[in-house]
């Protein structure tokens, strides 16, 4: 019997019935060119070595994995934090954006367009582009770029021109199709670095690839704590899904850790104000793949709503779009209310500012039906910083 594995997609680039890649013309020479060398370039000596060597001295890589005992107490059970707050940047995004300005360089390219949305991938995308002295554009909803502002603020410093999206919700979604457009115009010098596990192939698997020294270090780390390498869980929360993917990577086939992806229920799952794709949305064409999209009867792409900038996106990587449909993953979802009451929490008990994306993942802890002899091991994705602005509004 074929043992089917969940981690790569097929050479078309369907993880099952979801991925493959559905672009413009204009974009075929770059996206093919780019399928064709990008396993390649990661798997040479000196690309791996440069990798290694920013992750760790530039990102501060291995993230700490830490276990809040007092949030472990209160659930009655072992809970660890993979710390992607205390990244250079202060998210996990900086892990991708690194192994693609050292892809885009090696394929000469010379300027770099991003997509963002929360801004912290289109901050570790100016944070690289600085680095390594290359031009870059980041496009961000207008809506976006008000409740971001600081990491608007920061983009700016680090030498990134900032285009708003004022199209559609005024969101990621409008920032992405901003992104694919320019990148029309622009095919023969520029590299999209786009942030999740979503687009065309080979994006998903690319970005899920340089994503998973996350649970690379999980394993390691949770063996010392525990004597174990295996959580019983793993916990993250879901937009397009580059933290999950790269949380869940090197467990996606050991069958015995359940895998918990949290999207964002907005309003309410049936309130007309949400980003719960899978439970809402059904297959469709976004953004270059096959997955699951937020749509209406004839096609249209429902606006999405989260409080959080970086959840508020209409459909899902097919990575993860395949592990619902297959039953590999367990997805669930947090409103903003519960995100928001989640968010205070953690705060209060462990001394840590969760962004608002990963405090979709703490609010469902407490519905998992934990036991104490379960290890649980939550991606903390993001640090709170950039959502000030939004908390200090239920101080």
């Amino acid at each position: 019997m074929t043992t089917i594995s969940f981690q790569q997609p097929d050479v078309n680039g369907y993880y099952g019935e979801f991925g493959g890649a559905y672009i413009p013309e204009m974009l075929h020479r770059n996206v093919a060119e780019l399928r064709e060398r990008y396993l390649d370039i990661m798997a040479d000596a000196s690309f791996q070595a440069e990798f290694i060597q920013l992750l760790r001295d530039y990102v501060g890589r291995p993230t700490p994995l830490f276990q809040a005992l007092r949030l472990g107490a209160e659930l009655q059970t072992q809970l660890f934090l993979k710390r992607e707050d205390l990244c250079h940047t202060g998210a996990h995004k900086i892990n991708n954006t690194i192994g693609q300005i050292l892809l885009a360089r090696r394929l000469g390219k010379t300027r770099i367009i991003a997509e963002t949305g929360a801004g912290q991938h289109g901050v570790a995308t100016a944070t690289v582009c600085a680095l390594k002295g290359m031009e870059c554009i980041v496009y961000m909803g207008e809506k976006d770029i008000e409740r971001q502002a600081p990491n608007v603020a920061r983009m700016r410093m680090l030498g990134a021109t900032v285009v708003p999206a004022t199209s559609g919700s005024k969101t990621l979604k409008d920032a992405t199709n901003e992104a694919i457009r320019d990148w029309i115009n622009h095919p023969s010098d520029t590299h999209y670095i786009i942030g999740s596990v979503v687009g065309p192939h080979p994006y998903p698997d690319m970005v899920a690839r340089f994503q998973s020294v996350i649970s690379e270090e999980i394993r390691v780390q949770l063996k010392e704590h525990t004597g174990n390498a295996l959580p019983t869980h793993v916990v993250a929360c879901v937009g397009g899904g580059s933290n999950a993917a790269g949380a869940f990577y090197h467990f996606l086939d050991e069958p015995s850790v359940q895998l918990v992806a949290v999207e964002a229920a907005g309003h309410g799952v049936n309130s007309g104000m949400s980003a719960a794709t899978t439970q809402l949305g059904t297959m469709g064409i976004l953004h270059g793949s096959k997955s699951l999209l937020m749509q209406t009867a004839d096609g249209q792409v429902v606006e999405p709503h989260s409080i959080s900038a970086g959840l508020d996106y209409p459909g899902i990587g097919p990575l993860h779009a395949n592990l619902f449909q297959s039953g590999r993953g367990v997805f669930l979802s947090a409103t903003d209310d519960e995100a928001l009451a989640a968010a205070f929490h953690v705060s209060k008990t462990e001394g840590i500012i969760p962004a608002l994306e990963t405090a979709h993942a703490f609010a469902v802890l407490k519905s998992l039906q934990l036991k104490p002899s379960d290890r649980v091991v939550l991606c903390l994705s993001g640090r709170g910083d950039k959502d000030l602005a939004t908390y200090m509004n239920f101080l």
